[in-house]
């Protein structure tokens, strides 16, 4: 069956945090009005999750079928693998300027521009690997700005979880949290292989110790998009 289609806009963003232009790419459901009001959906990773992930697509249906509330899904694109890491990574050089730039310009700029709630909880933001990882970062750092995260296969490493550890306004969060069971030997961006399955285990067992509303889950699959896609249709549900 075919769903009357969002539209996908490019928008330039100049960010002062990071000293450049992005690119994001902006979905408006098919009844746009500025008379409703809008939950969003911040992804990083973003061209990857339109194209790989058909974010999109998954959207049109369910906001047709009334099966989620009203969402505008904005991708933010990394230009390469360098760039990604740079920024996604918790300690990459522009890690924490990103974070600033999520926060402090893409959402006071969203809600300028979009009929948003402007509110924690109706803010998501998600991510797959890394791009989970720096999403998860950003609201435990921002957790009345972000009050939703799904994390796809995140890298987890010792600040992701003592960062978790010390957070203590877990009542704020809701987090959807996914790993591959064969995730035991990752291909990382700097060409090293890692195990992500045993530090996501760890990972899990913090969060379940906090107030946070929480799902986890070990799907049967590995590091890739081929699991992530799928996967969407569950956790868009979910979280909306």
């Amino acid at each position: 069956m075919e769903f009357p289609k969002g539209t996908i806009k490019e928008l330039t963003f100049h960010s002062r945090e990071l000293g450049e232009d992005l690119q994001l790419l902006v979905y408006l459901p098919a009844n746009f009005s500025p008379l409703y009001k809008y939950s969003l959906l911040i992804a990083q990773d973003g061209r990857d999750y339109f194209q790989l992930g058909r974010i999109g697509r998954l959207a049109d249906e369910y906001l047709f079928e009334r099966e989620i509330e009203n969402l505008i899904i904005v991708g933010v694109p990394y230009k390469n693998v360098e760039e990604r890491r740079r920024k996604y990574h918790p300690e990459g050089e522009q890690n924490q300027q990103y974070i600033r730039f999520l926060a402090h310009e893409l959402v006071p700029y969203l809600d300028q521009e979009f009929p948003t709630y402007q509110m924690g909880l109706t803010r998501a933001l998600i991510g797959d690997s890394l791009g989970a990882t720096v999403s998860l970062m950003a609201a435990l750092q921002y957790p009345h700005t972000f009050g939703k995260v799904l994390l796809q296969s995140p890298y987890v490493d010792e600040n992701v979880l003592n960062s978790v550890q010390n957070f203590s306004d877990g009542q704020l969060l809701q987090l959807y949290h996914v790993i591959g069971n064969q995730e035991t030997e990752v291909q990382t961006t700097n060409g090293k292989i890692e195990d992500f399955l045993t530090p996501n285990r760890k990972l899990s067992k913090i969060i379940s110790e906090k107030p946070i509303t929480y799902f986890y889950e070990e799907f049967n699959g590995n590091h890739t998009w081929t699991y992530w896609q799928p996967d969407l249709r569950r956790a868009l549900k979910m979280l909306f």
